[in-house]
C-alpha cells in the first residue's frame, strides 16, 4: 500500500514525547512556550500562539481580528471545510469568492466586488501549502478598512516571492495535522505581530483566564486568575509541543525532500495532455501538502481514483467545494465556476518526505494505466 501521506516521525519524537510524560507536567507549559518561540522565530514573526488545532486558530484570529455575529467574512469555497466552519463558529457569514484556475488560491480579482457593508475581514487560503497572493487583497483591506485572517493551514515554510508566510499579514494560522509540513499529531498555532492581540489569543485558549498554569507555577506565590472573557479549551499540551519542537529541527529537510519528490511527479508526468499538473509562480516555494492533478472530467477522476485504489495506492479528491456541501448548499446560490470545476476533476497524489523514487514510478505507472481505462470511455473525452 503507498499511502496519501507519512509524517516524517524517529526516535527524537518518542524521545521527546517520553521526556514529557515522565516529568508530570503534560498539559500545556514550557514546551509549548518552546514551540511557540522555534516557530515564530522561522516565519519571522513576533508572537506565536499555540492551540489545539488549525480550526480553532482561525476561531480565535477570527475573534482577535474582531469579526462580530452578524459580519460577513470573504473566503474561497475551494478549501477544506473547517476554513468556513471556523467562520461560522465566530457567528458571521462566510462569503464564497472563485478561485484562480492555475493555483487554486483566491481570485484577488474578485474579492472587492464581494464586500458588502456588513464585510469585517477576508480569510485567503494558502491551499495545498502555495501562498496566495496576497498584494492586491491586501490594498483592497486596508482601503475598506477591513482584516485578514490568512489560512496557511498547510503552508508552513511557503513563501511568495521574498515574503515568508507567517510574517506577512497581522494574523496568520498554521496546522500540525500529520498531512501538514511538520505535525504534532493534531494542534495550530497564530502568528501575529501585535503582542496585545497575542496576550488576548492566550487568554481565549485557557477559559479566558487571566495567567496561565505556567505563569502561577513560576511565580511560586499563592495567586488567583480571573476571567474577564468568555474563553475556550484550545490548549496544546506539552506532549504535542514537544513533538513539535523536534519536527521544527527537520522542517527544512522535510521541506526540501516534499519539493524534491513533486520535482521528480512533473518530470515523470512531463509531456501527459491528459493531467494539469501544478503550477507554482516564479520565485515562490510551494510545501506540497500532495501533488494536485487536473484530470479531463469528474468521471475520469473517479475511474482513476478507483483503479489506483485496487492497485494499492491512496489517492484523495483535489480540495471540496465548501458552498456544495450539504452544510452550507442552500443557504446562498453561488455561481463559482472555476471553484466547481476544480473540484469535480481533481485528484491528489501519494507524496511525503522520504518516498521512494520506486513507488513514485509505481504511482505513476499505474496512474497511466487508469488513465488509459478512463479516457477510453466516451463520456471522459479529453476536453
Amino acid at each position: 500500500m503507498i499511502p496519501i501521506t507519512r509524517p516524517w516521525l524517529g526516535e527524537e519524537e518518542v524521545a521527546a514525547a517520553a521526556e514529557v510524560i515522565r516529568s508530570g507536567w503534560l498539559t500545556q507549559g514550557k514546551q509549548v512556550e518552546d514551540f511557540e518561540h522555534a516557530v515564530a522565530a522561522y516565519v519571522g514573526g513576533r508572537h506565536a500562539v499555540a492551540v489545539n488545532s488549525c480550526t480553532s486558530a482561525l476561531h480565535l484570529a477570527l475573534l482577535a481580528a474582531g469579526v462580530r455575529p452578524g459580519d460577513e467574512v470573504i473566503c474561497p469555497s475551494f478549501s477544506f471545510i473547517a476554513t468556513a466552519n471556523a467562520i461560522v463558529h465566530a457567528g458571521a457569514v462566510p462569503v464564497f469568492v472563485d478561485i484562480d484556475r492555475r493555483t487554486y488560491n483566491i481570485n484577488p480579482a474578485l474579492v472587492e466586488r464581494a464586500i458588502t457593508k456588513r464585510t469585517s475581514a477576508i480569510v485567503p487560503v494558502d491551499q495545498i501549502g502555495l501562498a496566495a497572493d496576497l498584494r492586491h487583497i491586501r490594498e483592497v483591506a486596508r482601503i475598506h478598512g477591513l482584516a485578514i485572517v490568512e489560512d496557511a493551514a498547510p503552508a508552513l515554510g511557503a513563501t511568495f516571492e521574498a515574503e515568508r508566510v507567517g510574517s506577512r499579514s497581522r494574523l496568520t494560522c498554521f496546522s500540525f495535522h500529520p498531512r501538514k509540513s511538520i505535525t504534532t499529531g493534531e494542534g495550530g498555532m497564530i502568528i501575529t505581530d501585535d503582542g496585545e492581540v497575542a496576550a488576548r489569543l492566550r487568554r481565549l485558549r485557557a477559559h479566558g483566564a487571566s495567567t496561565s498554569d505556567l505563569a502561577r507555577h513560576r511565580s511560586g506565590q499563592t495567586g488567583f486568575e480571573t476571567y474577564d472573557e468568555l474563553g475556550f479549551n484550545y490548549r496544546m499540551t506539552d506532549i504535542q509541543a514537544a513533538i513539535g519542537c523536534v519536527q521544527m529541527t527537520k522542517l527544512d529537510w522535510i521541506l526540501n525532500d516534499r519539493a524534491a519528490a513533486a520535482s521528480r511527479y512533473s518530470e515523470m508526468l512531463a509531456g501527459e495532455e491528459r493531467l494539469r499538473l501544478p503550477y507554482t509562480p516564479p520565485g515562490c516555494r510551494h510545501t506540497y501538502q500532495s501533488y494536485c492533478v487536473g484530470l479531463p472530467s469528474e468521471d475520469a477522476r473517479n475511474v482513476v481514483m478507483s483503479e489506483l485504489a485496487r492497485q494499492g495506492i491512496a489517492t484523495r479528491r483535489g480540495v471540496m467545494a465548501i458552498h456544495l456541501e450539504p452544510l452550507y448548499r442552500g443557504r446562498v446560490q453561488y455561481s463559482l465556476p472555476v471553484t466547481q470545476r476544480a473540484a469535480r476533476e481533481t485528484m491528489l497524489l501519494p507524496l511525503y518526505a522520504g518516498m521512494s523514487t520506486d513507488d513514485q514510478e509505481a504511482v505513476v505507472g499505474a496512474l497511466r494505466g487508469a488513465l488509459d481505462m478512463a479516457t477510453s470511455r466516451p463520456h471522459a473525452a479529453l476536453v
